[in-house]
């Protein structure tokens, strides 16, 4: 039911919120209360819109560098490729069959070495991609193409002082047995480009080689370990997969993105419902102030309210007052908390940069979070929701001390007065 507030009732609620001196302390609680609420909705929509924009981040750049599905073999590697690629092309929703091998390797550079994923692709299934395509921020793909050269990552880079036309070295693992024992191989390589996709985990561990390269560098003559799969729509990839297995022999799976990434989706939205709770909370903690502040005034207001109970004013008119002047501290709150958890969700990148500049601290390390820049992405539903929840705890609030401001029996006020 809709409620509507008489002008009498309007100007007697903007009346009580006008705090004179020696009702200040109502006021400060007031103002408290106003701020609890501002700084919950502003905070509780610039985590969700950055929790947002830290998924569909990461999504579309694990969907732009990995397939939607991958194809496996049990025995270690896929032979011969061709038939499948091409029996794989033919399934309905399925766009793209990419070949490929992935696996660890040392990556040594004038006696210092870390660990790195190989990628072993053809020229045509890196231009596929458009992320790794419009990656490219130094070199070229030439000596790539010419099947002497990799592509190597920013961080990568930058950790050893390569650049275009190096050299490094690459061990494999799978080496040649001998009679002191297996000896790793290993293979020196041109730097042909560098690439950021601006993804520290890739930057820094992630090592593209040309396909031939890889299959002699691992041992896999005209053979490939994973056949990647990209699809026309990646949230079906569950019943791209149905249609896959029946051609599959029993020696290769088929798994997608969800399955591969799993745990990490589900910490990010773990963690994403577990601080809106928090933050929530915010929100309720302030309510409770609204609710003191209110009762407080309704007390140190209990002889106006008698006088006006007497004069003619009715007991609903006294529950509308109150639910209004305590409403009103709510929807101020909400409305200046919305603007400036938009305000601060859509320029969070600036405002990072600038903090940073200014206190001369990291305040997003790209190490940790795995992505260079603060992403936000604000979700004008979920906007709705949060101000929604806040009017109605902003309301139910003020229920308690209207109702009994409203209960208030102006004989017995007006008695001890």
């Amino acid at each position: 039911m809709v409620m509507i507030f008489t002008p009498f009732e309007r100007l007697m609620a903007f009346r009580y919120l006008r705090a004179r001196k020696s009702e200040s302390f109502v006021s400060v609680i007031s103002a408290f209360s106003f701020l609890g609420i501002m700084l919950g909705v502003a905070t509780l929509i610039i985590v969700m819109s950055v929790m947002n924009g830290f998924r569909a981040e990461l999504t579309g750049r694990v969907l732009g560098l990995n397939g939607h599905m991958n194809v496996v073999s049990h025995t270690g590697y896929i032979e011969p490729f061709d038939d499948w690629v091409e029996k794989l092309s033919a399934v309905d929703g399925i766009d793209i069959v990419l070949p490929q091998i992935e696996k660890q390797a040392l990556f040594s550079v004038r006696g210092a070495s870390s660990g790195v994923m190989v990628r072993g692709i053809t020229q045509d299934s890196f231009n596929t991609k458009p992320v790794l395509k419009s990656s490219i921020v130094q070199g070229d793909m030439s000596a790539f193409n010419a099947g002497d050269g990799v592509i190597i990552g920013k961080e990568l880079a930058r950790r050893y002082a390569l650049y275009p036309g190096d050299e490094i070295v690459l061990l494999s693992p799978q080496g040649k047995a001998s009679p002191f024992g297996t000896i790793p191989s290993s293979r020196r390589f041109k730097v042909s480009a560098i690439f950021d996709v601006e993804m520290y985990e890739y930057n820094q561990g992630f090592v593209f080689m040309p396909l031939l390269a890889a299959q002699q560098f691992f041992d896999l003559p005209n053979a490939v370990n994973t056949i990647e799969i990209f699809t026309t729509e990646p949230q079906k990839t569950n019943q791209y997969i149905r249609d896959v297995i029946p051609i599959l022999p029993a020696s290769m799976r088929v798994y997608d993105w969800r399955e591969s990434n799993g745990s990490f989706f589900n910490a990010l939205q773990v963690e994403r419902n577990v601080m809106f709770l928090i933050l929530t909370l915010i929100i309720l903690v302030a309510a409770f102030n609204i609710v003191s502040s209110m009762i407080m005034l309704v007390k140190d207001k209990s002889r106006d309210i008698a006088i006006l109970r007497t004069i003619g004013a009715s007991r609903r008119s006294m529950l509308k007052i109150f639910i209004l002047a305590g409403g009103m501290i709510g929807v101020a709150g909400t409305a200046a908390g919305t603007l400036l958890g938009i305000g601060f969700a859509l320029n969070i990148e600036t405002i990072r940069q600038g903090l940073q500049s200014l206190t001369g601290t990291e305040l997003f390390s790209a190490e940790i979070y795995f992505l260079t820049q603060l992403p936000a992405d604000v979700n004008w539903m979920e906007v709705v929701s949060v101000v929604g929840m806040a009017l109605v705890i902003s309301l139910f609030a003020t229920l308690y001390p209207a109702w009994r401001a409203a209960r208030l029996d102006p004989v017995e006020v007006l008695r001890y007065e």
